[in-house]
């Protein structure tokens, strides 16, 4: 598997859209038009490849100069427990130390906050909604303070 950073307004990217569609919007009826490809153009965009075909990805955005925030966590649903998606998160974490941010933090669906706590994640407050569905704030410290 081959896991790298992709841009925005390439084959690639529309390929991101297409499984972020499939795995995370279209299941809780979001549109499309939830995506804003030029918010995104600011974004490290992280796509996971078996074979040249995307299988997984996310995207790192910027909170402050300490945290990156993981978001658009989205692995093939064909392709679950196979280890993609920790790839993914190490991946990231890489990105985010060489960047000089400290803590990676998302907004966790609650279906998957186990996975991110076996990824070494921490819950760090409550339950709140995002889109009509659970969600908890967790994070990693990357770099000891």
């Amino acid at each position: 598997m081959d896991i790298r950073l992709i841009k925005t307004g390439t084959v690639e990217y529309e390929h991101m859209i297409n499984l972020r569609m499939k795995v995370l919007l279209e299941p809780v009826g979001i549109p499309r038009s939830y995506i804003n490809p030029q918010r995104e153009s600011n974004d490290l965009l992280i796509g996971a490849f078996k074979n040249e075909e995307l299988v997984g990805c996310c995207i790192l955005s910027h909170v402050d100069n300490n945290i990156l925030q993981l978001r658009q966590m989205a692995v093939d649903t064909n392709l679950h427990k196979k280890g993609i998606g920790a790839a993914i998160i190490d991946f990231a974490e890489q990105v985010a130390k060489e960047k000089g941010y400290g803590v990676l933090m998302m907004h966790a669906r609650d279906t998957v906050l186990d996975f991110y706590k076996k990824c070494g994640y921490h819950v760090a407050g409550g339950q709140f909604f995002e889109v009509g569905i659970g969600h908890h704030k967790m994070e990693k410290q990357l770099i000891k303070a």
